[in-house]
This record gives structure tokens, sequence and C-alpha cells, in this order.
């Protein structure tokens, strides 16, 4: 993860965008890139994740020992209430909560980075020090989900970069990952398991095919299959 990008500049950025194009949304009943989700459910699922981001920063600077979600099943059933409200109410829930969240992760010092809280009650754990980047992630990736004009190769290069290094992360930690080799145009390649396999691409195409399946930006032969089917 680069080390000296400023993610609260980042999410600022990056939640006025995801504004901008929630408020030209008129069809949020549309399909929207994750599977089984209309935009409605995107949208729906933004708010309610900053609301739980704003939760986790609580217990972790007031200890109240919140988790993020009651429940697997009440984030669900949050996200489906939510999912079928007329666009401009879906709108002003995504900015107002979006604003709530960036004043909460604003109260992150590093002494609570290490502190470890609860994504459920008795199930993972997440750090403090990772929120940011965490809610970086979630509006970066579902603004592209929406379908509506915004993708990968419109992100800044440095945040490619550390996003990248997260997905890899992520690949390598699952059970049995792919045996790949990612190589990137400049140069760069990450190793995922025995590297068998080779993925090239630039940054941008990596980060969508490792993030959300995508393989318009990427060449191999065969293609490896992600986890998840993808």
């Amino acid at each position: 993860m680069a080390p000296d990008l400023d993610w609260l500049a980042v999410l600022d950025t990056h939640q006025s965008r995801l504004d901008a194009t929630a408020e030209a949304l008129d069809d949020v009943a549309a399909p929207s890139l994750c599977a089984g989700w209309t935009r409605g459910h995107v949208l729906s699922h933004l708010a309610r994740n900053a609301e739980a981001v704003t939760t986790l920063c609580r217990s972790a600077v007031e200890d109240t020992g919140e988790p993020m979600y009651a429940s697997a099943q009440a984030r669900d059933a949050d996200i489906e209430a939510g999912a079928h409200r007329d666009a401009r109410t879906q709108a002003l829930d995504v900015r107002d909560t979006g604003r709530l969240v960036a004043l909460a992760l604003a109260r992150l010092t590093p002494e609570h980075a290490d502190r470890q809280l609860e994504r459920t009650p008795g199930g993972s754990h997440v750090a403090a020090g990772f929120l940011p980047v965490m809610r970086v992630r979630e509006v970066v990736l579902h603004h592209v989900d929406l379908d509506a004009g915004f993708g990968f190769a419109d992100l800044e290069p440095d945040l490619v970069d550390a996003l990248l290094e997260e997905e890899v992360t992520r690949l390598r930690a699952v059970d049995d990952p792919p045996d790949v080799t990612l190589r990137a145009t400049g140069g760069r390649e990450w190793t995922v398991g025995a590297g068998t396999a080779t993925v090239d691409g630039d940054p941008a195409g990596l980060l969508a095919w490792l993030a959300r399946g995508l393989t318009d930006g990427v060449h191999a032969d065969p293609l490896p299959r992600l986890p998840g089917g993808r």
C-alpha cells in the first residue's frame, strides 16, 4: 500500500465524484455490475456502509465495543430495504452519510490504528487504521458498479497502484489462490502462489480484473479463473 497516500483526501475527492454520479441518475432500478443488484442496491449499500464504518470509528475512539453490522443478515436486509427508493432519496442518502463517515474517520489517530474491531459479533476483525482504505475501496469500486460512465481508467495512477497492491494481498490470502504472475506495463510484477500463469495488462486493467473480473484490459492464454468463479 502506498504509504504517502492521503486516504482522507482521496475519499473526499471520490465521494464528491460519487455524489455527482448519484445526483445525475434517473433510473436506479437499472442493473448494476454487481450480479443480482440494481443501481439502487449499490447506492443503498454505500449509504449503509458509511453508517457502519462510522460505527466502527466510534467503537475505536470511544471504546464502545460496537460491531460494524449486527449480523450479515441484518446488513443484507438493510440494503434491500433501501434499494427501491426513488433516485433523489438515494442520492441524498449517499451524500449525507458520506459526509458523516468522513467526519468520523477524521477522528482516528495513530493511537487507534491497531485496535481490532468486529465486523459482526464473533466474526472477523478489521484494524481501525485500515478503515479509511476500506471506505475508499467501497466508494471507488461501487462507483464503477453503478455502470454510469465512471470506470477504472478514471482513477488516479497512485490510487490504482494502492488498490492494486490491496487486491493482490487479498488474493494471496484466499484459500487455494490461483498460481499467477501479474505483469503490468512498466515492468512491475506480482506473484501469487506458484506464479505459473502470466496475466499482462496496464495497472488499471489488472485492478479491474482482480476487483471485478473485467477482462477487457488484461491478456492471458488462457485467463486464470479467480476465486468466486470470476
